[in-house]
C-alpha cells in the first residue's frame, strides 16, 4: 500500500509545481504576453454552435490572427471563453471537445450563450490542467483498493512482489519478415500471462513488432485490446499502422493530425456514419427549435412568458435525454465492434470507455511516461505490454523535488529491473551507418546493437565520411547567456560554413529532386533561434529550404533524417555542460541520423565529461575528427 500513496505524494508536489508555474505564467500576464506563450486564442471568431446531450452548449470557434502561433490547447483540456470587454467576469469555462488547425470545438457548462459573447472581441484561454491530475490520482486511489484482492495477479507482478509468468505452450505464427530479436518480442507478448516488455532502441523496428503482436494476439480469439501512448503522436502512428492491417481500430479522443485518413478511425467519425445517427439529427433538430422558441422570452418576463418559456426547455431537456440514449447506444455498439481501441494514458479513462474492461493494453512509449498516468490503462486490464527505450527521453517532471524523489523513474525502467525475464530487446536497427550506431550501442545497448545489412555501410555518396566531430577548442567561441538559454552564434557560423561545403558536394553528384534531408538541431532554444537566423542569412542554400529543418533535440525524438548536425553550444573555461549531462537527451540526437552525424563543440569543454571524453576519442579512432580551424581556413 505504501507503494502507491508514495505516488500519490509526489504527485501532489508535481500537481503544486505545475500550477504554481501555470499561475505565474497567466495571473500577472496581458492576452498578447498569453497568446505568445501559447496559452490563448485571440481574438476568435464563433462559426457554429449546437445542443450537447448533456443539455450544455457547444461552440465551434475560428483563430482568425495570429494563426501561425504555436499554441498549447489540445483535447480534452479545461479551457474558457472570454470577452476583451470585462476578461475576468465575461468568462464561461467549459473543455474542448475538439482540435484541429485553427479550429476547435468548446463544450461550455452553460445552457446558452451570454448576451456578451456577440459584443467585443472573444478569446479562449486554456485553464490549467485539473482533469489530468484528477484522473491519475483517482488511478492510484483505485489501485490501493485493488492491491486487497486476492485475485488480483497483475498489480502484485507490478510493483515486484511477484515474478511475471508466462505460458510455453501453445503454436504461434509469426510473420517471417520479422528479424530473430523482433520474433522473439512477438513471441513473448503473446505468451505471457501477466507483463511482456519490449526494450526498442532507435530505428530497430517497435512500431512494426507492436503491430505484428497486436495482430498475433487477435488471431488467438476474443481479446480485447487497449493501444495507448502518454502522446497523441505516437497514439495515431499506431492507429494507422493497425488499420493499414485491416484491423477494426477505434480512435478515442482528438487525433494530433487532423488527416481525412486519421479522422475515419475516430469515435465521432464512425458516429456520424452510424445507421442511428438520422434520429440523433432529427431530435437535436427539435430540441434546438424549441430552444430557439424559448429564447424569444428572454426579454420580456411575465408570470405565464416564464412558464412558456420553461415548458419549452423542460420539452428540449427530454428530447437531448433522448438523444443521449441514443448516442450511448451508438457508442457501445461501436466499442463492441472494434478489435482495438487507441487513446492516451489520460484518455483511456475517457467517459465513452470508463467501464470497459480489457484483456491487455499495450502502452507504447512507456520510458516517457509518468508513472501515474500508466495506471490509469493499467486498472482496466488483466495483461500489459509496455514497449518504450529508458535510454532516450525521460517524462518531462515540472517539480525538481518530485523527480529527486523518484517521479523521474518510469514503471518501464522499474519493470526492467524487476523482470528482466520479461525484456525482449530489439537488436537491428535499419537506419543508421554502422560508425553512426557505434557509440549509442557502446554505452546504452551493451554493444548488442546491429545494423542491418540495408544501412550498415550506406552513405552519402562515395568515400564520404558517415560521422565528424568537428572541433572548435581553441578557436574563441565562447557561450553567450540570454536569461537563462545559453547561445553561440559562432559556432553556428562555423556549421553553416560546413553546411554550405556540404551541400555544395552534393549539388555536384546528386539532382535537386534527390537532395537528402537536412535536421541541424541543438539543445538549446536561443542557439535553435540563431540557428534559423543563420539559415535565412545564407543565400547559398535557398534551393536546400525545403530539406532543411531546424530545432530543439526533444522535438526530434522518433524522427530521423539522412543528415544530422548537432550544436553543442557550451563553449566555456569553467568545463560547465548544463543538461548536455543529461546523456540521454543526446542519446536521441545521436541517433536521428541516417548517412552522416556532423557534432560541433568545444572539445575542451566537453571532455570533463566522460561521456564526452569517450565519444570524441571514438570519432578519433574511425577517423571522424576535424579541427574547426580546417574549415576556417578554407575562406
Amino acid at each position: 500500500m505504501d507503494y502507491f500513496i508514495a505516488l500519490q505524494n509526489l504527485l501532489k508536489i508535481e500537481r503544486e509545481t505545475d500550477l504554481q508555474q501555470y499561475r505565474k505564467q497567466t495571473e500577472q500576464s496581458s492576452v498578447t504576453e498569453r497568446r505568445a506563450n501559447g496559452l490563448t486564442w485571440y481574438p476568435i471568431a464563433i462559426r457554429g454552435n449546437e445542443m450537447t446531450a448533456g443539455d450544455y452548449i457547444q461552440i465551434e470557434v475560428e483563430r482568425t490572427t495570429n494563426t501561425d502561433l504555436p499554441h498549447q490547447l489540445r483535447f480534452g483540456m479545461s479551457a474558457a471563453l472570454f470577452s476583451n470587454h470585462d476578461a475576468k467576469n465575461n468568462r464561461i469555462e467549459g473543455v474542448i471537445a475538439f482540435q484541429g488547425g485553427n479550429r476547435l470545438k468548446l463544450t461550455l457548462r452553460t445552457e446558452e450563450l451570454p448576451d456578451w459573447a456577440s459584443d467585443g472581441k472573444l478569446g479562449i484561454d486554456v485553464l490549467f490542467d485539473d482533469n489530468s491530475y484528477d484522473e491519475m490520482q483517482a488511478a492510484l486511489k483505485l489501485a490501493i483498493k485493488k492491491q486487497d484482492d486476492l485475485d488480483e495477479k497483475l498489480l502484485p507482478v507490478l510493483i515486484g512482489e511477484k515474478d511475471a509468468t508466462c505460458q510455453e505452450e501453445g503454436v504461434i505464427n509469426i510473420n517471417s519478415t520479422l528479424n530473430n530479436s523482433q520474433q522473439e518480442a512477438v513471441r513473448k507478448i503473446v505468451q505471457a500471462n501477466e507483463l511482456a516488455i519490449v526494450h526498442g532502441p532507435p530505428g530497430t523496428g517497435k512500431t512494426t513488432t507492436l503491430i505484428h503482436a497486436i495482430q498475433a494476439l487477435i488471431k488467438q480469439g476474443n481479446q480485447k485490446i487497449l493501444v495507448v501512448a502518454p502522446s497523441n503522436t505516437a497514439v495515431d502512428l499506431l492507429t494507422e499502422k493497425l488499420a493499414e492491417q485491416k484491423v477494426n481500430v477505434l480512435r478515442i479522443g482528438n487525433p494530433a493530425r487532423v488527416s481525412e485518413q486519421m479522422m475515419s478511425h475516430t469515435l465521432d467519425h464512425k458516429m456520424s456514419a452510424h445507421t442511428a445517427v438520422k434520429e440523433i439529427k432529427r431530435l437535436k433538430k427539435q430540441a434546438s427549435e424549441f430552444k430557439n422558441m424559448a429564447h424569444k422570452y428572454k426579454r420580456s418576463f411575465g408570470k405565464s412568458e416564464r412558464d412558456q418559456r420553461k415548458l419549452l426547455f423542460d420539452e428540449a431537456h427530454k428530447i437531448m435525454k433522448e438523444v443521449g440514449k441514443t448516442e450511448q447506444y451508438i457508442i457501445d455498439d461501436l466499442i463492441a465492434k472494434a478489435q482495438v481501441i487507441s487513446a492516451t494514458l489520460v484518455g483511456a479513462n475517457h467517459y465513452t470507455i470508463r467501464h470497459v474492461q480489457f484483456d491487455i493494453a499495450v502502452i507504447d512509449e512507456a520510458g516517457q511516461a509518468l508513472e501515474p498516468a500508466c495506471w490509469i490503462p493499467i486498472l482496466k486490464t488483466k495483461k500489459v505490454v509496455l514497449a518504450g527505450d529508458h535510454c532516450q527521453l525521460s517524462p518531462t517532471i515540472k517539480s525538481y523535488e518530485a523527480a529527486k524523489q523518484g517521479l523521474s523513474k518510469t514503471l518501464f525502467e522499474k519493470c526492467i529491473e524487476r523482470h528482466p525475464n520479461a525484456v525482449a530487446l530489439l537488436e537491428v536497427q535499419y537506419r543508421m551507418h554502422t560508425s553512426i550506431m557505434g557509440y549509442s550501442s557502446k554505452v546504452f545497448y551493451g554493444n548488442k546493437l546491429q545494423a542491418h545489412t540495408s544501412v550498415a555501410s550506406h552513405l552519402l555518396f562515395a568515400e564520404d565520411s558517415p560521422l565528424l566531430f568537428l572541433d572548435t577548442a581553441g578557436c574563441g567561441f565562447d557561450e553567450k547567456q540570454d536569461g537563462t538559454s545559453t547561445f553561440n552564434p559562432e559556432e553556428a557560423s562555423l556549421l553553416f560554413k560546413h553546411v554550405v561545403q556540404l551541400t555544395r558536394q552534393l549539388s555536384e553528384q546528386v539532382p535537386e529532386r534527390n537532395y537528402p534531408s537536412i535536421a541541424i538541431i541543438s539543445p538549446y532554444k536561443e542557439q535553435i533561434n540563431v540557428l534559423k537566423e543563420y539559415l535565412q542569412q545564407t543565400s547559398e542554400l535557398a534551393p536546400w529550404h525545403k530539406q532543411i529543418t531546424v530545432n530543439t533535440i526533444d522535438s526530434f525524438q522518433g524522427q530521423e533524417r539522412d543528415i544530422v548536425y548537432i550544436s553543442m553550444t557550451r563553449s566555456n573555461s569553467k568545463g560547465e555542460i548544463g543538461f548536455l549531462s543529461d546523456i540521454r537527451r543526446m542519446n536521441v540526437a545521436m541517433t536521428r541520423a541516417r548517412k552522416k552525424l556532423v557534432i560541433v563543440g568545444d572539445s575542451a569543454t566537453l571532455a570533463k565529461s566522460p561521456f564526452y571524453k569517450n565519444f570524441i576519442d571514438y570519432a578519433e579512432k574511425i577517423d571522424g575528427y576535424e579541427s574547426a580551424w580546417t574549415i576556417m581556413n578554407l575562406d
